[in-house]
This record gives C-alpha cells, structure tokens and sequence, in this order.
C-alpha cells in the first residue's frame, strides 16, 4: 500500500466549480453602445465626407442612398 501524505493528498484533489453565465453584464452595456455609437458614426462620417479618391469610389453607392453629395 503506497504512504499516504500531504503530497498524495494535493495532487489527488479535484475542485468544482460553479458555473458561470455568459454574456453582458448591465454595466458593460452603456461601453458598448458608446462603442457601437462611436465606430458607426466614424465609419458614416469617413464614407460621406472624406475627400479621398479611394474612398469616394469604395463608398459611391453608399453616399447616394445616404442623400450625400459627391458630384
């Protein structure tokens, strides 16, 4: 029968843990509306009124449904 001691006993135990449930806590929401807010108003603000050629024809269609001028 092989000695059993502290070693043995710290490497035979098992813990189980309760579990835990995901998604968004009500905190992080607000962050992630401010976030959400601020990309999508950057990404409207590059695509109507960035002067750049590439991004004017990458962004044409889009301009014109939004009622952005561009010509």
């Amino acid at each position: 029968m092989p000695p059993v001691g502290r070693l043995e006993t710290l490497l035979m135990t098992t813990q189980t843990l309760a579990p835990v449930a995901a998604g968004t806590r009500a905190s992080e929401r607000p962050i992630a509306v401010a976030l959400a807010a601020v990309l999508g108003l950057g990404l409207l603000f590059m695509a109507g009124f960035s002067p750049a050629i590439a991004l004017h024809n990458a962004a044409h269609d889009f301009r014109h449904t939004q009622n952005f001028p561009c010509h």
